[in-house]
């Protein structure tokens, strides 16, 4: 998910490995280009919040500065807590 804002205006993608026709609401995206502060959060979806905490905590003590626009980058899907993992991007200035 890409949060371009904090509105909340978002984008919601997946990967496609082969082209495929393009309809309605559904448009070819691509995720910013640019330096990214990021973590890998294990766990349960609803503890994502400090992960993103931590990006912004970790930029502050090494003097980045995140520019407000985040990405999150879900792994495989796991009915199991345990099992799941997400990586979380926020651009810099």
């Amino acid at each position: 998910m890409l949060y371009l804002d904090s509105a909340p205006n978002v984008e919601v993608g997946v990967l496609l490995d082969q082209p495929c026709p393009l309809t309605g609401r559904v448009v070819a995206s691509t995720l910013p280009a640019g330096t990214a502060a990021m973590t890998v959060h294990r766990g349960s979806f609803g503890d994502l919040g400090a992960a993103h905490d931590a990006v912004r905590d970790w930029c502050s003590a090494h003097g980045h500065r995140p520019d407000g626009i985040r990405w999150e980058i879900y792994g495989p899907h796991n009915d199991d807590p345990a099992q799941q993992w997400t990586e979380v991007y926020w651009l810099l200035s």
